[in-house]
């Protein structure tokens, strides 16, 4: 089984401080081996998950990764790279609404799942099956398994007001401002690089099963 070495990290630290082309050019080498060894953790998860999510085998490991590459057309920060790999496992790949997403960052790596940045349609239906099916959502969403890994749902990007098509008194209310749906488990650098993490993390991925099957359930996309 592999696991995230310490290189990787430190790669991404000295990216971080060094965030040019010249430098990068100069350790491309260093990018090289730290990518390729995020894809073999990469690949060993997906196997891992698949044991309870078989769709999950049906991605590529090298797509899943998100490109190191930033785009800059539109952004006030130029720097050209992110600072961080990411994986998306359905989330964002692979064609799915929910899924899983690896984050590997200095001090900032976590694990996600559900789903991130969907476009008006599906928040729309997604909000729909919320407040229709409340009860079967708050069940997921506060059973003990789920509370063991997730306090609350992330409110990074939330409506000052209730959506219009729905009541003001709708009792799942300060969900339907939500405009993502996902959840996160923070992770420390050491909980990363330990050589079990490619078995520990799945256990996590599995708690999110429910919540990403629910949230799919509009959209008639089968989930374990």
């Amino acid at each position: 089984m592999k696991f995230i070495e310490p290189k990787v990290l430190e790669f991404l630290h000295n990216l971080k401080i060094n965030n040019n082309r010249d430098w990068f050019n100069d350790h491309k080498a260093e990018f090289i081996e730290a990518q390729d060894n995020v894809r073999l953790f990469v690949e060993d998860l997906i196997e891992e998950i698949s044991k309870f999510d078989e769709e999950i085998l049906k991605l590529d490991a090298k797509k899943a990764l998100f490109r190191i590459y930033r785009d800059t057309r539109f952004s006030k920060d130029k720097t050209p790279y992110k600072t961080n790999f990411g994986a998306g496992l359905g989330m964002g790949k692979g064609g799915r609404i929910s899924g899983y997403y690896l984050h590997i960052e200095p001090g900032a790596s976590f694990l996600a799942g559900g789903v991130y940045q969907p476009d008006s349609a599906v928040v729309k239906e997604i909000r729909k099956e919320i407040s229709m099916n409340h009860e079967e959502f708050l069940e997921i969403i506060n059973a003990e398994n789920f509370k063991k890994y997730f306090k609350e749902l992330s409110q990074n990007e939330k409506l000052v007001k209730i959506p219009q098509g729905f009541e003001k008194e709708d009792p799942m209310a300060e969900f339907l401002k939500l405009k993502n749906f996902i959840v996160v488990y923070s992770l420390k650098d050491e909980e990363l690089t330990e050589k079990k993490s490619v078995q520990k993390f799945p256990e996590i991925f599995r708690a999110m099963v429910p919540f990403n099957t629910f949230l799919s359930t509009p959209f008639n996309i089968p989930l374990p």
